[in-house]
């Protein structure tokens, strides 16, 4: 007795046109109802028929795919279709993310990759389970493959050094905020305190400003009784070019090293760091408290801003590095102090970077603007200048740090493939 099969194989249709459908279906068996399920030997021929997506590159498959007629089943089913497009759509995006980068993706189709990619493991997961059809099984696992490198595995780090680098310090300046408020605010109230100290008692200019600094005693006492002197000393006069370049080295060299004193002086636990940061705004605001008892200090002002901007905010930068740096080792939280240290390092050696193009700036302008007999009002010009420059470079800064940019890490959750 001739033995009938647990699904009957469905009637062949002789009189199918083989070019009646330009896009035959790709989808699973399983879109296929059960009692129509083909054979084994119609799924080797349904595999050799569908597109190049799914096929190799054997000239023996090349020709059964122009030759076999497509199962009528898997040809005209709608549902078999829509896969085929879906995967063609996932294909498609994956091509996207590679010939860009997965952050051009908008949030929809961000999330229709995510979607994509575990419904094909799914399908892979199945198809690996029946091992009917090859081809499809190496497709399948081709397109998995290539989704989860775009979404589980970081992108290699750019080439591009010094776009990397600004790139960082950008995101260090919006994101250290704080630490630079604390050292404007630190720098603030020592000029403060310098400049009430001076005006209370003339005499405590002598001890708080140092001879080092190129003002001695006698100089000091004419600058204070003197408003003549004080004209005198901000009389603007041309000087070569030499003593403008030996004099803006030492400048830059002298600003270095204030910088990398309050820098370095966090390691130990910050307080020196805020103590020198107090010390300069001190230092600063008495000698303020010496010109701006005239009554209309305009020059001294245009004498001291254009280049005071840059150089204060370098200073602060390198506070601000300093104070990361002994928050980490003073308040290292439940973390631990090594790594805290760790993860402030970082920060604070961007911060230093970003101080040294503004002590060059500080130093070329005070040797060349400061030393020279520009009037005032290019003198507040270049000031105003460099003051939009800093504070609209910090605010993109702190703009694009705090940002929200489209991320695929809340893709990466756990798939359960049933």
């Amino acid at each position: 007795a001739k033995m009938e099969p647990s699904h009957p194989e469905p009637p062949h249709n002789s009189d199918a046109n083989p070019k009646a459908s330009p896009n035959p279906s790709v989808s699973s068996v399983s879109s296929v109802p059960a009692s129509r399920t083909p054979t084994k030997t119609q799924s080797s021929t349904q595999a050799s028929t569908r597109p190049s997506i799914y096929s190799t590159s054997d000239a023996s498959s090349t020709t059964a795919a122009r030759v076999a007629p497509p199962h009528p089943a898997l040809d005209h089913s709608s549902s078999a279709n829509t896969a085929y497009a879906t995967t063609l759509r996932f294909d498609a995006l994956l091509l996207q993310c590679e010939k860009s980068r997965i952050a051009d993706l908008t949030f929809d189709e961000l999330r229709e990759l995510g979607w994509l990619y575990r419904h094909h493991t799914a399908l892979l997961a199945r198809e690996r389970e029946r091992a009917e059809d090859p081809d499809r099984i190496r497709t399948l696992n081709a397109l998995c493959v290539r989704a989860y490198s775009i979404l589980y595995i970081p992108a290699a780090k750019s080439h591009d050094t010094q776009t990397s680098f600004l790139t960082l310090i950008r995101v260090t300046l919006g994101k250290t905020w704080r630490a630079q408020i604390a050292a404007w605010c630190l720098l603030l109230m020592g000029i403060s305190v310098g400049a009430l100290l001076v005006r209370t008692e003339p005499d405590a200019v002598y001890a708080l400003i140092p001879e080092t600094m190129g003002y001695s005693s006698g100089h000091l006492d004419r600058l204070v009784a003197s408003p003549e002197a004080r004209a005198q000393f901000l009389k603007r006069e041309t000087t070569p070019v030499s003593q403008n370049l030996v004099f803006g080295s030492w400048l830059f060299s002298n600003n270095t090293k204030v910088g990398l004193l309050a820098f370095a002086a966090g390691l130990l636990a910050g307080i020196p760091t805020i103590l020198l940061q107090l010390y300069n705004g001190i230092v600063l605001g008495a000698l303020s408290a010496v010109f701006l008892q005239d009554p209309w200090p305009v020059a001294y002002l245009a004498w001291i801003l254009p280049h005071g901007i840059p150089e204060l905010t370098a200073i602060v930068f390198c506070t601000a590095g300093g104070l990361l740096l002994g928050r980490a080792i003073s308040a290292p939280g439940s973390q631990g102090r090594k790594r805290a240290l760790r993860e402030a390092i970082d920060p604070a050696l961007l911060l230093l970077a970003a101080a040294v193009p503004l002590f060059f700036l500080a130093a070329l302008i005070e040797s060349f603007v400061r030393e020279s007999s520009l009037g005032h009002a290019p003198r507040f010009a270049i000031a105003a200048f460099n003051l939009a420059l800093i504070v609209t470079l910090l605010y993109f800064a702190r703009r694009y740090a705090t940002s929200r940019r489209i991320v695929p890490h809340w893709l990466k959750t756990p798939t359960k493939i049933a």
